[in-house]
């Protein structure tokens, strides 16, 4: 699967989040070899976890399916940007490459607020694609937050 084709099945995940009144955030881990190991998606409303992030969720779920939690060789597709704890766990599961679409501009940690999938100082590093179908991404985000003002 290309990162585009990735991208297309996080946007899915992300408006099936919708259905449980989560912030409509959808992930994809590929494999080394490109299939899907796993997806997720916000379910923070839907499990009352606050650690029920997208990429958390399907990071727990690669894990599981690989049987460990070295998920190197792996691609993240997520559409929005991870925050701190999402880009500690990708660093932590040994994720090499994350690509996203949406920039957060609030608590951004793939380069935007922070840049901690690329710092030096920690002992793991992922390469980082952002922007990938980012207008899609974001008004995704924006319709579920204006809905709610």
């Amino acid at each position: 699967m290309t990162d585009e084709e990735a991208m297309a099945l996080a946007l899915d995940e992300a408006r099936a989040a919708l259905s449980t009144g989560d912030v409509p955030v959808g992930a994809v881990l590929l494999g080394p070899d490109g299939a899907v190991l796993a997806t997720g998606r916000n379910e923070r409303e839907l499990t009352g976890d606050p650690t029920a992030h997208a990429e958390l969720v399907a990071i727990r779920r690669a894990a599981e399916a690989v049987g460990a939690w070295h998920l190197e060789g792996t691609t993240l597709v997520v559409t929005l940007e991870p925050c701190a704890m999402c880009a500690g766990a990708v660093l932590s599961a040994r994720v090499p490459r994350v690509v996203f679409g949406a920039w957060d501009e609030k608590a951004g940690a793939a380069g935007s607020v922070y840049d901690l999938l690329r710092d030096r100082r920690l002992p793991q590093r992922a390469e980082v694609i952002g922007g990938m179908r980012e207008a899609e991404a974001a008004a995704l985000l924006r319709g579920f937050f204006e809905e709610r003002r």
